[in-house]
């Protein structure tokens, strides 16, 4: 009979498959990643040189978007800059508006976020109105 207690093999980790799998699923996501530079992004906006629009051609709804966000739909002002609110206004004109889809022209500031004109077109789009234009100034030069 032996009462010696038995020794237990020491219980060893092997990290080779470990580190091979790491390895493996470093050079995947190295292969696999688009890097983007935005930051030297450099825009170079068109200028506008076309004949104005008639008037009396379309059926316009006018959305002024001013500099600091605010909205005005049809000379009225939209109390708040939420997407709700807007929405709100732009239902009202057009239960006035004589034209079934009528063509929505925006006005938007030099300074305007780009937020404010995004969620401007975001409210256009919930309620169906596909016709949108964009106002601009005529530049006097010549290109």
């Amino acid at each position: 009979m032996n009462l010696r207690p038995r020794r237990r093999a020491s219980a060893d980790i092997n990290l080779t498959p470990l580190i091979d799998v790491v390895f493996l699923l470093l050079i995947f996501f190295m292969v696999s990643t688009t890097f983007n530079d935005d930051a030297r992004l450099r825009l170079t906006l068109p200028q506008a040189q076309g004949e104005p629009a008639q008037a009396g051609e379309l059926d316009l709804l006018a959305l002024v978007v001013d500099r600091s966000g605010r909205f005005a739909v049809n000379g009225r002002d939209v109390s708040g800059t939420d997407p709700g609110a807007l929405r709100r206004a732009l239902e009202a004109a057009l239960a006035d508006a004589e034209a079934a889809e009528p063509t929505v022209l925006i006005r938007a500031d030099a300074e305007t976020p780009h937020q404010a004109v995004m969620t401007a077109l975001d409210a256009l789009a919930q309620l169906g109105l596909q016709r949108v234009a964009f106002a601009a100034s005529r530049t006097d030069q010549t290109p």
